[in-house]
């Protein structure tokens, strides 16, 4: 079997002998950032909006600026390096190494690129309500930050209760995301999901989704929702850059009436459109 490679800091090497220092901050305290992309054909999807979010993660953290032309340059490489077709695509940026603890002593971050065989996503899903909350005015808002126990926790949690996500409310109460997901649902014909200030992160699907149902004409709101308009949604589906456009089935123990919807089928439908013509949407 051909050992497969990564990218580390602008060298291709085997993943056997690649490595990263036991005082890595993103080992250490999770003082990083990431993104994950996908490949179409074997091209990386909507490579600009993930690298824009990418800088703008790493800025809010205060790392320094990235060699976007050289991890775009990886990113192209490493799926026909892999001998893979359709990859997922995940790009790591650390502060790099320093002393244990919360205080930043380095301003050299470290940057990784991998690949690994992506699978077809569920026709659709179920998910359950974590019980913990997002905290909407955190500090890591809006930032795609390595810091993720959280996720790991709830998801966990999702699949012990025959779950594939968990979907978070924020500390008032309102919808906010799923761990790694964002959240729409359908009431009276009207797509809603919450607006960035519920804490979500600005999905690089729900953006292309939201400018999918704009274009199609359907209603939409990004607003403040509660768990209780969720629950009773019509319909409801999941958006990632590996799920798509995933509908929900169950949320907790109700079913979803229809799945998928309409309105889900009719952007599912666009979507994949959208994947076959335009990479860099």
């Amino acid at each position: 079997m051909t050992e497969s490679v990564v990218w580390c800091d602008g060298t291709f090497v085997g993943t056997a002998v690649a490595h990263v220092s036991v005082f890595d901050r993103g080992l250490t305290v999770g003082d990083g950032v990431f993104e994950t992309l996908r490949t179409y054909g074997g091209v990386p999807f909507a490579a600009r909006r993930h690298l824009d979010r990418l800088e703008r993660s790493a800025a809010s953290l205060g790392l320094a600026p990235l060699d976007r032309a050289a991890i775009l340059e990886a990113l192209c490489a490493i799926s026909e390096r892999n001998g893979l077709g359709e990859a997922r695509l995940r790009v790591t940026v650390t502060a790099g190494v320093g002393m244990p603890g919360s205080s930043r002593d380095t301003t050299v971050p470290v940057t990784l690129v991998a690949a690994t065989a992506l699978g077809t996503p569920a026709p659709s899903t179920s998910v359950v309500v974590a019980p913990w909350t997002r905290n909407e005015r955190g500090a890591l808002v809006g930032i795609k930050s390595l810091s993720y126990a959280a996720n790991v926790r709830a998801l966990a949690f999702a699949e012990a209760h025959g779950a594939s996500e968990a979907i978070f409310a924020n500390t008032v109460g309102d919808l906010c995301e799923g761990t790694g997901s964002n959240t729409f649902f359908v009431r009276g014909g009207v797509l809603v999901t919450p607006a960035l200030a519920s804490g979500c992160l600005a999905g690089v699907t729900r953006a292309l989704v939201l400018e999918l149902a704009h274009d199609l004409g359907t209603p939409v709101e990004e607003r403040a929702a509660s768990l209780d308009e969720f629950l009773a949604a019509d319909e409801a589906f999941l958006t990632s850059t590996t799920r798509e456009v995933q509908p929900i089935a169950h949320i907790d123990d109700r079913a979803i009436a229809s799945v998928p919807g309409p309105v889900t089928e009719q952007l599912a439908a666009a979507f994949g459109r959208l994947t076959a013509s335009d990479l860099d949407p």
